[in-house]
């Protein structure tokens, strides 16, 4: 949190030194990063709602799109959901005929994830998408880029403190 000198908690602490700082959401980074989130999803919703996904499935896609025929486990690694969570979403995409999940005949224990036709077709549908959400941020590439490296570091940090 960042104070001013004569901030009043800073002159509130000044009297009373054991008196814990008045928290303010306004002031914790991880209420920065909450709220931009359900801002840009807020802001995908109507543009995702044409191609009937929601946020987690279009990342879904858009991964495979760049990757396709990858397993369930590489997903989850990339997307950073374990499979509990990918499970039921994959199920939905695969009824919906843009995915198809297969028992990899090497290892049984391993879903495979395939694109159907429909799927692939889909990207060229969803190829403004991005465009649309880089003119609502109003940052230029090199901004938005050192905000992702720096958001990605901070991620990559709490998850190696927990996995510690």
């Amino acid at each position: 949190m960042t104070h001013t000198p004569d901030s009043p908690d800073r002159a509130q602490r000044a009297d009373n030194p054991t008196a814990a700082p008045a928290v303010d959401v306004t002031g914790m980074l991880c209420f920065s990063i909450y709220a931009a989130g359900h801002a840009f999803t807020q802001l995908y919703r109507p543009l995702l709602d044409r191609l009937g996904l929601t946020y987690p499935q279009y990342l879904v896609m858009v991964t495979l799109w760049n990757r396709d025929g990858q397993n369930v486990k590489e997903l989850g690694r990339t997307l950073f959901l374990d499979s509990s969570t990918l499970t039921p979403l994959l199920k939905r995409l695969d009824a919906a005929g843009l995915v198809t999940r297969t028992r990899n005949p090497r290892d049984e224990r391993e879903v495979l994830l395939h694109l159907t036709p429909a799927g692939t077709a889909l990207k060229a549908e969803a190829g403004g998408i991005m465009r649309c959400v880089e003119a609502a941020v109003g940052q230029d590439g090199q901004t938005i880029d050192a905000l992702r490296t720096a958001i990605d570091a901070i991620r990559d940090r709490l998850h190696a403190q927990r996995e510690a």
